[in-house]
């Protein structure tokens, strides 16, 4: 055998011998990953087991705790029930008690209520034995004795009436006259203004009588359009180089005074011209208004007022009323609402706006039917003013009702600036005649024997006859007479009333 042969055997066994001892190696390889793996699942089994197992026991012991739980919230409900058993039980015994208490109580009401009815118609019958015997006795019928009884009775309410009101007047006059006195003795003397005197006529100077026949014109024909212009009639008498100017409308007067003033400076005076400076006279006296108005609203504190609220309010420059310029007046008005506003704690600026525009109205009662102070709280209340405001402008001459404080304040402040010394004048004739008014209302009562009008009419003094009048009548008689004169008689400020009562005994030594 060759060489080449026999390493071909050798190598051919070789092979052989590779691939059988790989083929084990491989069966030996595999059986050890099959145990391998076997050995991994039943180490992954026996794992499972136990969490199955702990998973188990930890069910039980939830399961156990609810259970536990359960049973004892049944048991809590069982023991709530049972004390509500008891509860209920011991209620319905209660109730049960109190039902014969009020059964027995009831039993011996009813038997009470008998025993009443007896005595109550032995009582009538009593009433109605001595009722026969004091008819006998006295002589009167009971309709008789009720009457008299009650007649009595009125009597005596009616003097005892008068005596409280007496001590109630006592009591408020001594507890409020001096702080009333002190509150309107500041607010007065922190206020003061300048007043005018009323009038009606205009006078305007001429530089020489013989302007006089220039203003009239040819047949009258400058005189006619300048009063046609104006609505203001010119009066040209016989007082030298002097016209008057008559109207009613101090607005309307002062443009005719206006306008004739220039026209004698300018010199030209015919109806072309006259036309022309009456229409520029009322626009300034338009601005000469509003800047009025506006720095009456500014020296009374109130700013914020409409437009045209403080155009009217101008126009009051032009007003007066008893001598006073309704204008300065309306801002006294405002000044002393505020300081007796802040006195008394009512609203200062509601009562300084009220004072302001009270007279309001004023401006064009002349146009307008009606009161001026009715007349002024509608104003007011078409341009947006505040109903506080509105019912204080109506209500301070009391044609309606105050509603607040500040509308009494308001009242109280325009009274005060009326009637303090030197605010307002008044014609001879209108003075004697209101002092014959009030010396006749107080004459008009029974038992008066004579009165008095004093201090210009702010004073009546009435003298009673002391055999009709006692002392309680006079108190009476003092609010009657006040009545009267609040009723029929128009006054600035306030009046008061005394009434007199003299005793007098006299008796002669000899």
């Amino acid at each position: 055998m060759s060489e080449v042969t026999i390493a071909v055997v050798v190598a051919l066994a070789a092979l052989i011998v590779g691939v059988v001892i790989g083929y084990f190696a491989r069966r030996l390889l595999a059986g050890n990953a099959v145990r391998h793996a076997e050995a991994y699942a039943d180490r992954l089994t026996a794992e499972a087991r136990a969490k199955q197992k702990e998973i188990v026991l930890e069910g039980k012991d939830e399961a156990l705790k609810l259970q536990r739980a359960a049973e004892e919230d049944a048991r809590a409900k069982r023991t709530d029930l049972q004390r509500q058993e008891r509860l209920l039980l011991d209620r319905s015994e209660s109730l049960d008690r109190k039902v014969e208490s009020v059964e027995r109580r009831e039993s011996a009401f009813e038997e009470k209520q008998r025993e009443l009815e007896a005595e109550r118609i032995k009582l009538a019958e009593l009433r109605q034995q001595q009722l026969g015997e004091l008819e006998r006795v006295s002589g009167l019928s009971v309709i008789e004795a009720q009457h008299s009884l009650i007649q009595q009775i009125v009597d005596e309410a009616q003097a005892e009436a008068a005596h409280r009101v007496r001590e109630i007047e006592r009591h408020a006059s001594e507890e409020g006259e001096e702080r009333a006195r002190r509150v309107l003795t500041t607010v007065m003397q922190r206020i003061a203004a300048d007043h005018t005197s009323e009038a009606t006529i205009s006078v305007v100077h001429l530089p020489s009588e013989e302007m006089k026949g220039r203003i009239i014109g040819r047949e009258g024909r400058n005189i006619r359009a300048l009063e046609q212009a104006t609505g203001v009639d010119l009066i040209i008498d016989d007082t030298p180089e002097a016209v008057v100017l008559s109207g009613f409308d101090p607005v309307r007067r002062e443009v005719a005074r206006m306008a004739l003033t220039k026209l004698i400076s300018d010199g030209r005076i015919h109806p072309g011209r006259i036309e022309e400076t009456v229409a520029k006279c009322r626009s300034e006296i338009e601005v000469v208004m509003r800047q009025a108005g506006e720095q009456a609203a500014y020296e009374a504190g109130v700013p914020g007022l409409h437009p045209e609220l403080v155009k009217l309010l101008g126009r009051l420059k032009y007003r007066t009323s008893y001598g006073q310029n309704v204008l300065d007046h309306c801002v006294e008005t405002a000044r002393l609402a505020g300081v007796l506003a802040a006195e008394i704690g009512a609203n200062v600026n509601e009562s300084k706006k009220g004072g302001l525009l009270h007279d309001i109205g004023k401006a064009v009662d002349h146009e307008v039917e009606g009161p001026h102070a009715i007349i002024g709280g509608d104003i007011a209340r078409r341009y947006g003013v505040n109903a506080v405001v509105c019912n204080a402008i109506a209500a301070h001459h009391q044609e309606v009702e105050q509603e607040t404080t500040e509308a009494t304040v308001v009242q109280i402040a325009d009274a005060i600036s009326a009637s303090r010394p030197g605010a307002r004048g008044e014609s001879l004739d209108n003075y004697v005649k209101r002092l014959d008014d009030l010396q006749q209302i107080a004459m008009s009562f029974p038992g008066v024997e004579r009165c008095f009008a004093i201090q210009a009419g702010r004073e009546v003094r009435i003298l009673v006859r002391p055999e009709d009048i006692d002392d309680l009548a006079s108190s009476r008689l003092a609010r009657d007479v006040v009545k009267k004169i609040e009723e029929q008689l128009q006054y600035p400020g306030q009046i008061k009333v005394t009434v007199i009562r003299e005793t007098r005994a006299v008796d002669y030594a000899r």
